[in-house]
């Protein structure tokens, strides 16, 4: 592993961009570099590591307080549908990067495979806008710790708590990430103990436990399994009940979407996973089952002990009182839960705020290997971090001082819709280049049957997230519309509108072309992974395969 830790940074192909301020171009140096590696980048995350990566990442305050939401816009019907539906996109899109990064490891995963196998232009726009999403949240992540720590501490300013959790969190991922890695598994097995208690104390209350009985599906009944919404903004739904029902359901696959982003973690994190041919397919193949348990069920259970009806339900604050675990508790009559959950939501801000620095760090570096950033943000330490990269990044988080403004809310609400919808576009992106890859793969001779993981019902399964993906993008902002509202329309495609001039001003200074079938990179960075599959295959002492075997 040493001797992988000393070969250079990574770029695409000879210079085609404009240059930077610091020298450097787009495309880097052919040369200098060897196209498409990743070694820069230490392997030091271990299999637990990256499991409870995936399910920390996804496990956030879209689950824990955005949830409650859903259920009054919905119904409870309505948002397990809307909830169960936008999981089995996020399944689809999984399994297909987990398809192109198990055969090709790298870091900025996303990014590499749409410039690879489909456009560089589509690869450094797509890159930059995940990027600034994940960067935009971290001051949001940074702002929501400052909010929950006031639910005990109402006086002191928030700005305190937002420079103390800022030097703490970018501090932390200045460490090896094998810190992150552990950090994270930490803080995932807080939020997992959590889902599972309260799915153990929704079983209790539902069959009579708490204040109010036997509970069964009575809400399902009275208010109702779904609920109408706009009704009041528009006499068309007014007047059209079922429609206004599926408009719920419709808006709440926008939250449900909001909720589940942070799944493709994963493939960041592949480029610094210790044999990603064995853990990366393994975290994507729990993937579904985590889906199940921690977001369907919740969801279930919710439905149940809380009638869509509640007006806490729609409490606009950041804290537990938001929370509909705490609403499902004190309906129950449980008292001493808003504490406890606090602190778990506590855990959660801190968790993500992590994982928002480590991800958007990465994303920068997977975009300066591709040529399309500079290359000093490939610059790492002795423990393979890439500080220039993590720099950068978290100093984006000094931008959740503008809440101490009161014109700066109206910016930072902006900053919301453009990392919201980025999840969407980077979920379609990735099926897009999971399509062209296995185009390329069937044009280069390459049977799908001898890749180190096969995603299931191909390429339909792709087909289905990418359509649907799509089609949520286009809609999501269908509120501006009833009736229309160009204020609210702009605030609601702003990150695609973004999206779209990152990619026609790239293709117009690029003058890049689509990337042929015949001509895909399919093999640099499989070397490196191949020797270590290679060496980690061979027979090891009882002890190390007793280590193997717990993970």
């Amino acid at each position: 592993m040493a001797d992988l830790e000393k070969k250079p940074s990574t770029s695409v192909g000879e210079p085609k961009g404009a240059p930077f301020v610091d020298g450097s171009s787009m495309s880097g140096s052919h040369n200098d570099v060897e196209k498409g590696t990743t070694v820069q980048l230490q392997r030091r995350l271990q299999s637990r590591h990256l499991q409870m990566i995936a399910i920390g990442g996804t496990i956030g305050t879209g689950l824990f307080i955005g949830s409650g939401g859903a259920l009054a816009t919905a119904g409870p019907a309505g948002a397990l549908i809307a909830y169960a539906f936008v999981g089995s996109l996020v399944y689809s899109v999984m399994v297909a990067m987990g398809e192109m990064a198990t055969f090709i490891p790298v870091s900025g995963a996303f990014t590499a495979y749409a410039s690879r196998f489909v456009d560089q232009s589509l690869g450094f726009s797509m890159g930059w806008i995940y990027w600034f999403s994940w960067a935009i949240t971290y001051a949001l992540e940074l702002t929501a710790s400052g909010l929950i720590i006031q639910y005990w501490v109402p006086d002191i300013n928030i700005g305190i708590f937002i420079a103390i959790f800022f030097v703490v969190i970018t501090a932390a991922n200045f460490l090896p990430v094998s810190i992150y890695g552990e950090v994270e598994f930490w803080f995932a097995s807080i939020k997992v103990v959590t889902v599972i208690g309260f799915l153990i104390f929704g079983i209790c209350i539902n069959a009579g436990a708490g204040r109010e009985g036997y509970i069964g599906f009575k809400y399902w009944n009275h208010p109702g399994a779904f609920s109408p919404h706009l009704t009041d903004a528009s006499s068309i739904l007014a007047n059209n009940i079922p429609l206004a029902k599926f408009v719920g359901f419709w808006a709440v696959l926008i939250q449900a979407g909001f909720s589940y982003q942070g799944t493709e973690l994963v493939g960041i994190a592949a480029g610094e996973t210790a044999n990603p041919r064995k853990n990366v397919p393994k975290a994507i193949k729990q993937t579904f089952w985590r889906i199940l348990l921690f977001f369907v069920l919740t969801i279930l259970f919710i439905g149940i002990l809380i009638p869509s009806d509640n007006p806490n339900l729609l409490n606009d604050t950041t804290d537990a009182s938001s929370s509909p675990l705490v609403v499902a508790a004190n309906l129950a009559g449980v008292s001493v839960l808003p504490d406890i959950i606090n602190a778990v939501l506590f855990t959660v801000v801190l968790s993500a705020a992590n994982s928002n620095v480590y991800s958007g760090s990465r994303i920068l570096v997977g975009l300066a290997n591709e040529g399309s950033a500079p290359q000093f943000l490939t610059k790492t330490s002795r423990w393979g971090v890439p500080y220039n990269a993590v720099a950068f990044t978290a100093a984006f988080g000094l931008l959740g001082f503008l809440n101490e403004s009161s014109s700066g809310g109206v910016v930072f609400d902006w900053f919301v819709n453009i990392s919201g919808v980025a999840g969407f576009i980077s979920w379609t992106c990735i099926g897009i280049a999971h399509i062209a890859f296995m185009r390329a793969c069937d044009a280069q001779g390459i049977p799908r049957s001898t890749l180190p993981y096969i995603a299931p019902l191909q390429p339909y399964f792709t087909y289905y997230g990418v359509g649907f993906n799509i089609l949520i993008i286009i809609t999501q902002g269908f509120e501006a519309f009833v009736p229309w509202d160009t204020s609210s329309f702009f605030t609601a495609y702003i990150s695609l509108i973004l999206f779209v001039v990152l990619y026609v001003g790239h293709k117009a200074w690029s003058r890049c072309k689509f990337v042929s079938r015949h001509d895909a990179d399919l093999l640099s960075g499989r070397k490196e992974v191949e020797e270590m599959w290679v060496e980690e295959a061979k027979p090891t002492t009882w002890w190390g395969k007793v280590l193997n075997w717990l993970g």
